[in-house]
Formats: C-alpha cells, sequence, structure tokens
C-alpha cells in the first residue's frame, strides 16, 4: 500500500533527487569571507614599510636623473662654444649683459649660441618673463633648479664673467691663448638670476649638495660645494687647483 517511496516487505525505494538539484549542491561554493579589521591594519602597516624603503631609492633615481640631463645641458653649451671659435677665428663669444632687456638683443652668449644648437631665440622662450609657463625640458634650465623668473629674466646657467669673452677694452679672447683650459671654468649652475656672474652666484644645494660645470675645453663636471665654499665663514673660496676662475 501507499505511494511512490513506500517500502514493501522486499525493497525500500527512495524519492528520486532531480540532477539539475544534485549538481547544484554539490558544486556549491561556501560563503566568502571579508577582511578583518586586524588583517586591515597588517596590509596597511607593510606598505608603509615598503613605501619608507622605497621613496629614498627613488628619489636618488630621480636626483640622478635630473644630475644627468644636467650635465647634458652644460656639455651642449661647451660643444656650441667650441664650435663658435672654430667658426669665429678662435675667438670665444661675447659675454653679453648680466640682466639683459627687451633691447639686449645683439650680442652675448646666449645670443650667439642658440642658433649654433638649433634653438630658437633666448627672447622668444615665453618662460622668460612668465614664471607661470612650464618650460618643460630646456637646455637653458637644470631640471633640479625651482627657481623661475622674476618677470625679466630666467639663467639657470651663468657665464663665468673672469674669463670676459669680450676681452679687455672691447677686444675678444682667443680660446687657444688660455693656458690650462680644463680647469677655466666657463659656465655653472648659478643660484642667481644673472646671465653673466661670477663664484658668488654658484649654486650650492643641487646635485646632492653641489653644482657643474662646463670647462674651456669642453668638458663638463660636478664638484660638491665644499671644493667651492667655505660654510665656516659662508664665503667662496677659490683655491681648488681644478676649478681656476681666472685665466
Amino acid at each position: 500500500m501507499g505511494g511512490e517511496g513506500a517500502c514493501t516487505s522486499k525493497t525500500c525505494v527512495k524519492p528520486r533527487v532531480p540532477a539539475n538539484r544534485a549538481s547544484k549542491a554539490a558544486t556549491a561554493a561556501p560563503p566568502r569571507r571579508g577582511f578583518t579589521l586586524i588583517e586591515l591594519l597588517v596590509v596597511t602597516a607593510v606598505l608603509g614599510v615598503v613605501s619608507a624603503l622605497l621613496l629614498p631609492a627613488l628619489a636618488r633615481v630621480k636626483g640622478r636623473a635630473h644630475a644627468l640631463y644636467c650635465l647634458s645641458n652644460l656639455r651642449q653649451w661647451g660643444l656650441a662654444t667650441q664650435l663658435y671659435a672654430v667658426d669665429h677665428n678662435d675667438t670665444l663669444p661675447p659675454e653679453g649683459t648680466p640682466n639683459p632687456g627687451p633691447g639686449a638683443t645683439n650680442s652675448g652668449w646666449y645670443i650667439q649660441l642658440p642658433p649654433i644648437l638649433g634653438l630658437p631665440r633666448y627672447h622668444d622662450q615665453p618662460w622668460r618673463t612668465n614664471a607661470a609657463v612650464d618650460p618643460g625640458r630646456s637646455v637653458w634650465l637644470c631640471p633640479a633648479n625651482r627657481r623661475r623668473s622674476n618677470g625679466r629674466n630666467l639663467f639657470h646657467y651663468c657665464l663665468n664673467e673672469n674669463v670676459n669673452g669680450t676681452g679687455e677694452a672691447n677686444r675678444p679672447v682667443r680660446l687657444s691663448a688660455l693656458s690650462q683650459p680644463e680647469t677655466l671654468i666657463w659656465l655653472f649652475d648659478s643660484k642667481n638670476l644673472p646671465a653673466v656672474g661670477s663664484w658668488t652666484y654658484t649654486h650650492t644645494n643641487l646635485h646632492s649638495g653641489g653644482a657643474q660645470f662646463a670647462f674651456l675645453d669642453g668638458h663638463v663636471a660636478r664638484f660638491p660645494n665644499t671644493a667651492y665654499w667655505d660654510f665656516t665663514v659662508n664665503k667662496p673660496c677659490v683655491n681648488d687647483a681644478g676649478l681656476r676662475w681666472w685665466p
């Protein structure tokens, strides 16, 4: 007696479970569990430690890249100087005006050298008088130097006024007449605005505590600030044999 699933004296027939219900039961995933507060705090702490370890290394890499770019800029200006001398009977370009105004567009290293490098005129650079203009990557500017225009000019590299490219009484100076050009400074990282100046303008806090220089033999190099600045008296020192300011 009885319907489907009833037991007889010999067998007991169990109800059949539909196939789709059986497969769903077999493949059902366990309930998902979220992160606990402690786990989140541990992950945050680990990320903080990793960041603290990586950031100084990344800063050093960035600083090194800036230094190499700056050296490349100075090297290009040094090459332009050598090429100018070849084309102008061995004479150096005129030094120019420390703070050239709109009318000072005829004579100066920033006037004569850019065409050799295929650059537009200095006076046509928008960042020259507008500090809000992003200069981007430029041979005129050191990427490590954050100084911007004062509304009139912007020079990151300063010409050594003691070499005097126009010479005494406006007589041009011959490159071959200068002794030890490999130690005679031509251009350098400047902390001031003028295009022409002396050792007091040398930057003391660029490129891992130093500055970079272009010499009149065409080579470039970085020097630590202790090589050209006496911090005990806060004055420049000019007794390093590898850094000569006078011919």
